[in-house]
């Protein structure tokens, strides 16, 4: 095997810091927080209007030292728990010249390099495109984007420092013309979502959006949209979504 051009690959994550930061730091502040609830609980009670009021008499009424104790117990409770979501929500990003992983704790996703014509970092989002502009992946990640810039283009993946669709997209009204069928009502559907805060409607609605060629981008609860090279969008002879009457005809 000729080893002169081969690159390893490479691996983008927090790292054991991230890790020791989530598992350290979080039951610490946790433990801060239940020692600091249980010296101000007397003076908390006298407050009518904090949350929870009858739970802070209760621990009030507690003795000393079990008191500060279980609320320390709690504090630091609570930080592991939420070092146990960090650590199931953190993306690690694999790259090599043939392929990239995606992994989470629950799905673990591999884009070969053919698939994929550009690589981006955009709102907070690992996002790959094809040739036709369509997502191939939309992944939250909060990695570092010069670790992930270069990951990629030392194995010659195509990076974009910004969104090279970004000129094309348009802010979507109800029943604005040039969608194709159903993209309205989706639309409207997602707009729906997000007001009351239902992210994983919205993000499936994204993918329903995708599937038909329309990608999206949000913008203070606003939504921008483009087509894909390949959507098929209502020609002039052809009703949009939005003009549609309310059966379907």
């Amino acid at each position: 095997m000729d080893m002169a051009g081969y690159r390893p690959r490479t691996v983008v994550s927090g790292g054991p810091v991230e890790l020791a930061v989530m598992w350290g730091g979080f039951p610490l502040l946790g433990a801060g927080v239940g020692w600091l609830l249980a010296a101000t609980t007397g003076w908390l009670a006298r407050l009518p209007w904090v949350p929870f009021g009858d739970l802070i008499e209760w621990l009030d009424r507690l003795p000393e030292p079990q008191a500060t104790a279980g609320t320390i117990a709690v504090g630091v409770l609570g930080g592991l728990v939420i070092a146990g979501i960090g650590t199931a929500e953190r993306l690690i990003v694999t790259v090599d010249p043939a392929q990239v992983r995606l992994r989470r704790s629950d799905q673990d996703r591999t884009v070969a390099r053919v698939d994929a014509r550009v690589v981006l970092l955009t709102d907070g989002h690992l996002v790959l495109l094809d040739a036709d502009g369509a997502e191939l992946v939309r992944e939250p990640t909060d990695l570092p984007a010069s670790q992930l810039a270069a990951a990629f283009r030392t194995h010659g993946w195509g990076w974009a420092d910004d969104d090279p669709h970004r000129s094309a997209y348009r802010l979507w009204v109800p029943d604005l013309p040039g969608l194709p069928a159903g993209a309205d009502a989706l639309l409207r559907a997602r707009e729906r979502a997000i007001e009351r805060d239902r992210r994983d409607d919205a993000r499936e609605l994204r993918r329903e959006l995708g599937l038909i060629g329309v990608v999206l981008r949000d913008e203070s609860k606003r939504q921008y949209w483009r087509l894909t090279a390949r959507a098929v969008a209502p020609g002039p002879e052809q009703s949009t979504s939005a003009e549609r009457e309310p059966d379907g005809r």
